[in-house]
């Protein structure tokens, strides 16, 4: 199941397994690949890379619940100001793995970034956790909001079944991950539509909004800083929130090796994405603030919604169907980029075998895409998916803080690094502080949830011995792994 890094080429029926140790030369090497090697396509271009970070960042909560920033900070002008900063703050983030991506050109995101900069141990630990818990929670999370909005035009007088909402959320995953097996040109396509899609949802929010401070609706920006004082623990709490928002932007970096003309295409759309994503957060947010007082938008299940009713009559009967395909381009954007994490995974030896074989003739990594499906079946029908990545919302900025001090630690490690794209040095240390920082901050204000989460990520470490380094397997033990 699990073994030593190899380094052979084996073809097996329809698959081909991929280079199998991702420190040797990659595509971008420049060596020339072995005869009969199949390997994954650059068919990844700026616009593609521009939708695949669009597509998972603007998910469904930009339309339905904005209002954790808003009640931890207290009033209008504070909470536009944590959407602003947190915007910029991503951007920092993103520049970073900017560099990181143009500078190591293979897919993997976190997970090779870590191993490069600190070994393996802690690049398991981060695949471990990612593919046991926090993928598949994340993915049915994301896959309920499109089960929920999807049929909620249908449901408009009533509640809908919970039966039923799981079964198209079973559908929409399913059909995810044919997508994805099936052609990475199609996937990409589909994801360039829904980013679109998400696009229209925003400006249909903003151009009301826009016209309605034109007509003098300004009432709600009046004394925009007064209200309730944001507590101590509230005003980073929001923070936590908005950076929470805005992830999504290092998405690109898990498909590096796919990216046409890496150094130019990943800092080219990192940058247009994000500023993209921080205006369109931030005039919505101003939007909603034309129509709706503080008070109503904290009490509001569903803020587009409760918006467009008011400003755009039967009209808002089209919200929930573009929620709904928000979360659906979430949902291919984070299967598309993370099935290459498994992928890299299983090339250096950290993932069972099959997970680095390659379909022949759709060369997309079937089996580890595939491999998310039963897993976030379990989720969907059996876990408690919030609880869990309540658990584990801090695996995420411990590790992303840990990448991006990395790139500081490679920068002595490894001068000689070409580095097409360069960030000032200020940009990682003031990002990777802000990511340590609201660790610490979970740790503290939700110590319990905090520390199942910590020690549900531990468990990587004996995974790690056992299953990588222990050479001397007893027979059946071998056998129970299927070697």
């Amino acid at each position: 199941m699990f073994r030593k890094a190899a380094v052979t080429t084996v073809s097996n029926g329809n698959y081909l397994q991929g280079q199998a140790n991702g420190r040797l030369p990659s595509m971008d090497s420049g060596q020339p690949a072995r005869e009969g090697k199949v390997v994954l396509k650059k068919k990844v271009t700026l616009l593609r890379g521009i939708s695949i970070i669009i597509g998972t960042i603007i998910g469904a909560g930009i339309f339905i619940s904005p209002k954790g920033i808003l009640k931890n900070t207290g009033s209008v002008g504070m909470s536009l100001t944590v959407w602003t900063v947190c915007g910029i703050l991503s951007l920092f983030g993103a520049l970073c793995y900017a560099e990181l991506g143009t500078c190591i050109k293979k897919s993997g995101g976190h997970y090779t970034y870590i191993l490069e900069a600190f070994g393996p141990l802690p690049a398991f630990v981060r695949v471990w956790v990612e593919l046991l818990i926090i993928r598949p929670a994340a993915t049915a999370v994301i896959s309920l909001a499109f089960g929920r909005y999807i049929l909620e035009p249908f449901f408009m007088q009533c509640e809908i079944p919970e039966l039923a909402i799981k079964l198209v959320t079973a559908v929409g995953i399913t059909l995810v991950m044919v997508l994805n097996s099936t052609s990475v040109s199609w996937s990409a396509r589909i994801q360039i539509f829904l980013t679109f899609c998400k696009l229209v949802a925003i400006l249909i929010i903003i151009i009301p909004g826009v016209i309605q401070l034109i007509k003098g609706e300004t009432q709600h920006f009046k004394n925009a800083f007064a209200g309730n004082d944001a507590s101590v623990m509230g005003l980073p709490l929001a923070f936590y929130s908005g950076m929470y928002a805005y992830s999504g932007w290092f998405y690109l970096n898990f498909v590096t090796e796919e990216v046409e003309n890496p150094e130019k295409n990943i800092p080219l759309a990192i940058c247009i994405s994000m500023i993209i994503v921080t205006v369109g957060y931030v005039l919505t947010n101003v939007a909603y603030f034309t129509t709706i007082s503080a008070g109503e938008l904290l009490l509001s299940k569903a803020v587009a919604v409760t918006f467009a009713e008011r400003l755009m009559g039967s009209f808002s009967l089209a919200v929930p169907v573009f929620v709904a395909l928000s979360c659906f381009g979430s949902m291919n954007g984070g299967i598309f980029a993370v099935s290459r994490m498994f992928f890299v995974a299983s090339r250096e030896g950290h993932l069972p075998e099959i997970l680095s074989m390659i379909h022949v003739r759709k060369h997309t990594p079937l089996p580890a895409v595939i491999v998310l499906h039963p897993l976030t079946m379990i989720m969907l029908f059996n876990g408690d998916l919030y609880s869990l990545l309540n658990f584990l919302s801090f695996a995420r900025w411990l590790f992303i803080g840990l990448v991006v001090a990395g790139l500081i630690y490679l920068r002595y490690k490894r001068p000689d690094m070409p580095r097409p794209f360069k960030v000032p040095l200020f940009i990682p240390a003031l990002f990777s502080f802000t990511c340590l920082f609201m660790v610490a901050l979970s740790l503290y204000s939700d110590p319990v949830n905090t520390g199942i989460g910590f020690a549900i990520t531990l468990t990587g470490v004996p995974a790690y011995y056992l299953f990588i380094v222990w050479d001397k397997k007893p027979k059946w033990f071998r056998k129970l792994l299927g070697k």
